[in-house]
């Protein structure tokens, strides 16, 4: 009970930060739109997402716990990780606010190209980046109350950013939009202060003993350092395939904001959908692969894609039809122009195919890590990582900023083969007949549905809210009914 208790939790508040999010994506594009300011605020902003994923989120709290948690809460260990973290945070921050021209000029480099673009971009970067050292330090506090089975206030935590983000936007009528670019770097990191502290406080309040020592070198740092840096290697790839992409776009005025519109829509239904599944499955696989019955491995995994597939591939579908309604009647307001609704539509609808693709190699994945081949995964991500940079490159001249989803689709179904050949050739995963006809009809329906929705009028956000209501109301009980009769 207390366990579906904090999952109930930790979702609600994961939706609550997706929702308060996409208020404020929608606030920066109105305010700023999708051209100079968006390019400088998203390019900035990035450094310390990749930070806060890599270093805090990321590979560390994965090590860290199962350590902490093994060696029966050792306040002794908690202090001497928190205090090493501090360490090289504050020695990162500083080699980056030194180096940032250079940074911002490997990350960017299209933005010298106009005239004062860099440098701003260089100044918002450097106030943005102290917020490294306290969104990083606050995942590591969130890690610790997790531990101690104290989950709904770290959960809470990103939303703080995205709700003082909103405020800070929203209080620009006051002050014009001459400072809002300043203004809105200076509440990234004052949120993440806010944050640092506001965890700080709840551990003291809990009594889990966690303050700053000096920092020792034993064992146990030595043996976290090696995991982590192994870890690192797997998580670190979609980061770079990130910065690659951001480097090209950045030589195409206003791409950096398309792409990050159109990823932010795509990656919605996977994180909804394909994350959930892959968490669950992972657990679920590995019980059965320690037990060796490899039944019950085929029986989840086909359970798995089936489900899966008959929702992510009807989201599919409608980002591909409803792709200019949405980013019209959601974001095209104030500084917004038709011509950014018209290139981020573009990207949806190729970067949505890929889709089923993320899907499934998150059950091939989670499957090769239950069984704990943990190289793979990583040799399988740096292939794919060669390929959409090399797609990148080769169609940039060609198609533009639209070179970036075809090389994330491309490298994606990749990918999705060489995970699944593997899987396969180890005796890993067997599809099966039904699995695969129940795709194509899942598929089926939803192309039908698709071309009847893209004849609906949708002008405002009712009639989106009626259009994407009535696909629901009428493709889930149809692919309901058609999946239990093929199973049978």
């Amino acid at each position: 009970m207390k366990l579906g208790k904090n999952i109930f939790g930790v979702g609600a508040m994961t939706g609550i930060s997706r929702i308060f999010g996409f208020i404020r994506d929608m606030l920066i594009a109105r305010f700023l739109g999708a051209g100079r300011l968006s390019d400088i605020f998203l390019a900035a902003f990035k450094l310390p997402n990749l930070f806060r994923d890599l270093l805090g989120e990321g590979a560390l709290s994965a090590i860290f716990i199962p350590m902490y948690t093994d060696m029966k809460k050792d306040e002794g260990f908690a202090k001497n990780v928190f205090s090493w973290l501090m360490v090289i945070l504050l020695g990162i921050t500083i080699i980056f606010e030194i180096f940032m021209p250079i940074v911002i000029w490997a990350l960017a480099p299209g933005f010298s190209e106009d005239p004062g673009k860099m440098q701003l971009t260089v100044i918002i970067a450097r106030i943005m980046f102290f917020y490294v050292i306290f969104v990083c330090g606050s995942a590591f506090l969130s890690a610790v109350l997790n531990a101690h089975s104290r989950f709904l206030l770290a959960a809470f935590m990103p939303v703080m950013l995205n709700i003082m983000l909103i405020c800070a936007l929203a209080s620009s009528v006051l002050y014009g939009n001459q400072y809002i670019i300043y203004v809105m770097a200076a509440t990234v990191v004052l949120s993440g202060i806010i944050q640092f502290f506001v965890l700080l406080s709840r551990i003291h309040q809990k009594h889990f003993g966690l303050k700053l020592i000096i920092p020792h070198w034993n064992d146990q740092i030595k043996n976290l350092f090696k995991r982590f840096c192994v870890s690192l290697v797997g998580s670190g790839f979609y980061q770079i395939t990130i910065i690659i992409g951001t480097l090209v776009a950045s030589f195409e005025s206003g791409a950096v904001s398309w792409l990050y519109y159109s990823d932010r829509m795509v990656q919605l239904p996977f994180a909804m959908i394909g994350l959930a599944v892959g968490t669950v499955l992972m657990s679920s696989i590995s019980n059965a692969l320690a037990e060796k019955n490899m039944r019950s491995v085929y029986i989840q995994q086909n359970s798995s894609m089936r489900r899966s597939m008959m929702l992510i591939i009807p989201c599919m579908v409608g980002l591909f039809v409803l792709a200019e309604p949405i980013i019209r009647v959601l974001f095209q307001h104030g500084a917004w122009t038709a011509e950014s609704t018209h290139a981020v539509a573009l990207a949806i609808k190729i970067q949505c195919l890929v889709l089923p693709a993320m899907l499934i190699s998150q059950i091939y994945s989670k499957t090769l890590y239950a069984s704990q081949d943990v190289n793979t995964p990583v040799r399988t991500s740096m292939i794919s990582l060669g390929v959409a940079s090399v797609i990148y490159l080769v169609l940039f001249p060609l198609i533009g900023y639209l070179s970036i989803p075809t090389g994330v689709v491309i490298s994606g179904y990749v990918k999705n083969y060489l995970l699944g050949h593997i899987c396969r050739k180890r005796s890993l995963v067997k599809i099966d007949t039904k699995t695969i006809s129940s795709f194509f009809v899942f598929l089926l329906v939803s192309v039908i549905l698709g071309i009847v929705l893209s004849v609906l009028p949708v002008n405002n956000i009712i009639q989106l809210g009626i259009a994407i209501s009535l696909f629901g109301i009428v493709y889930l009980p149809t692919a309901y009914i058609i999946d239990r009769r093929i199973i049978k």
